[in-house]
C-alpha cells in the first residue's frame, strides 16, 4: 500500500512537470518578439501560428480526450511530447510564416493540448476524492510557472542563438523530457482505494464540494445537460477575462505606467496564477465551488473597473497580481467541479470538451482588447467588457449556488407491471 501511495505522488510530480514543459505557449510574445527581430515578420505574421495553437490545442483535447479514457495517460502524454518537439523542430528549419502556421500552430499546439489532457485525470485518480481540488491545483500549477522559466531562457537563447537554433534546442529538449517523464505517468489499479485526507467531514451527496466522486457520465450526455453549459459559459467569459491581460502585459505597462519592463510583469502574473491555481484547488475542498466561483468573479470583475486607473508601476503590478491570482483559481475551480459533478472515468474526454470553453475565451478577450484599442487608442473600454462578461459569470453562479441549496424533492418508487409481476423502478 505505501508502495501505491508513494506512486501516486509520483504521478502528480510527473503531471505537473509536463504540464510545465508544455507551458511555453504562454510565453509566444517573447518568440513572436524574436520572429520580427531575426526573421523581419509583420505583427499578422507572427501572431498567426499563436491563434492557430490555440485552435490545434482545444481541438485535440477533444479528440484525443476518449484514447486517454480507453488508452491510458503513457500513450497520449509520449504522443504530446513527440508532436511538441517535433513541431519545433521542424519550425527552426525554415523561416516561412505560412509553413510556421503548420509546423508552431498545428503540429506543436496539438502536442500541447494533448499534454493537457494526458496530466490531470490520472494525478486525480491516484487520491481520494477529498483532495481532487488541491491535486488539480498542483497539476495545472506547472502550466503558470513554466512561464517564470521560459520567458528569460527563451529571452536569453533568442538573443545568443537566433529564434531558429532556439526551436530547435527548446524542441529537442521538451522532446525527451517529456516522452522519459511520459513512463511514470500511469493510471492507479483497477481495484485501487485511495485513504481520504484526516479530518474531513462528510459532505452531501449534492454538493459540488462532495468527497466523493459522481456517478460518470461521458461527454454526450453532458451536451444534453444545461449545467454543464452553464459551467462552460462562466469559463469561456471568465477565461476571456483573464486572456485579455495576459495577452497584453508589456502594451498596457508601456501605456499606461510608461515603463518598459512589461516582461518582468509577465513573470509577476505567472506567478499569482500559479499561486492562484493552489489555493483555488485547496480552497475548492472545503468550499462549496460555486460559492469559490463568486468569489473570484467579484474580485476580477472590480479589478477589471479599476484598471483603467492604474497608472503607475506599482498599481499596474498589483492589478496584474490580481488578475492572475483570479485567473489560476478559476482555471483550478472548474476541472474540479468537472469531476464531481460529472465523475472520473471520462474526465479525459469530459475535459477537453469544457476547455473549448477556453479556446473561445482565448478569441472573445484578446480580440475585444485588439478591437477597441484600435478604435479609441486605448484598453479602457476593454475593460469594461470584461467586467460585463464577470458579471453574467457571477450571475450564473449565484444562480447554481442558490439552486443547489433548495433540497431534492423525494422520489417514490415505481411499480410497473408486467405479464402479471411486479417490478420496483426508480425515476
Amino acid at each position: 500500500m505505501k508502495n501505491l501511495k508513494r506512486q501516486g505522488w509520483t504521478v502528480l510530480a510527473t503531471a505537473t512537470g509536463i504540464n510545465f514543459l508544455a507551458g511555453l505557449l504562454y510565453i509566444w510574445s517573447v518568440i513572436k518578439q524574436g520572429l520580427k527581430d531575426d526573421l523581419g515578420w509583420s505583427d499578422t505574421d507572427a501572431t498567426l501560428p499563436y491563434t492557430i495553437s490555440l485552435v490545434a490545442f482545444v481541438l485535440t483535447m477533444v479528440v484525443i480526450g476518449p484514447l486517454q479514457d480507453r488508452k491510458g495517460p503513457r500513450l497520449t502524454a509520449t504522443l504530446a511530447g513527440l508532436l511538441m518537439g517535433v513541431g519545433l523542430i521542424l519550425s527552426s528549419l525554415h523561416t516561412d510564416p505560412t509553413l510556421m502556421i503548420i509546423t508552431f500552430g498545428i503540429i506543436t499546439g496539438a502536442g500541447v493540448g494533448i499534454s493537457n489532457v494526458s496530466t490531470v485525470p490520472p494525478a486525480v485518480k491516484w487520491f481520494h476524492p477529498s483532495r481532487k481540488g488541491m491535486i488539480t491545483g498542483i497539476t495545472v500549477a506547472g502550466v503558470a510557472l513554466a512561464s517564470v522559466f521560459y520567458s528569460p531562457f527563451t529571452h536569453a537563447l533568442i538573443d545568443s542563438s537566433g529564434i531558429s537554433r532556439t526551436f530547435l534546442i527548446m524542441g529537442i529538449g521538451i522532446m525527451i523530457l517529456t516522452i522519459a517523464l511520459a513512463r511514470l505517468l500511469v493510471n492507479p489499479p483497477a481495484d485501487f482505494k485511495p485513504e481520504p485526507a484526516k479530518s474531513r467531514k462528510p459532505a452531501k451527496r449534492s454538493d459540488p464540494s462532495s468527497h466523493e466522486f459522481a456517478e460518470s457520465l461521458n461527454w454526450r450526455s453532458l451536451l444534453k445537460r444545461l449545467d454543464f453549459y452553464m459551467l462552460w459559459v462562466m469559463f469561456a467569459f471568465s477565461a476571456s477575462a483573464g486572456l485579455m491581460i495576459i495577452g497584453n502585459v508589456t502594451i498596457i505597462t508601456s501605456e499606461q505606467a510608461n515603463w518598459g519592463g512589461g516582461f518582468i510583469l509577465v513573470i509577476l502574473l505567472a506567478v499569482f496564477n500559479a499561486i492562484g491555481r493552489l489555493l483555488g484547488g485547496v480552497i475548492a475542498d472545503k468550499l462549496h465551488h460555486y460559492t469559490l466561483l463568486a468569489g473570484i468573479f467579484v474580485i476580477a470583475g472590480l479589478n477589471m473597473l479599476l484598471f483603467p486607473y492604474y497608472n503607475s508601476t506599482i498599481l499596474v503590478s498589483i492589478g496584474f497580481a490580481i488578475a492572475g491570482l483570479c485567473y489560476g483559481g478559476g482555471f483550478a475551480a472548474f476541472p474540479t467541479i468537472l469531476v464531481s459533478k460529472y465523475g472520473i472515468k471520462f474526465y479525459g474526454s469530459n475535459y477537453g470538451l469544457l476547455m473549448t470553453a477556453w479556446g473561445v475565451g482565448g478569441i472573445i478577450g484578446p480580440m475585444a482588447a485588439a478591437r477597441v484599442r484600435d478604435l479609441v487608442g486605448n484598453f479602457g473600454y476593454a475593460y469594461y467588457i470584461c467586467f460585463g462578461l464577470l458579471m453574467v459569470a457571477l450571475v450564473i453562479a449565484l444562480v447554481t449556488r442558490i439552486a443547489a441549496k433548495k433540497p431534492e424533492p423525494e422520489v417514490e418508487p415505481v411499480v410497473a407491471v408486467t405479464d402479471g409481476s411486479e417490478e420496483i423502478n426508480s425515476i
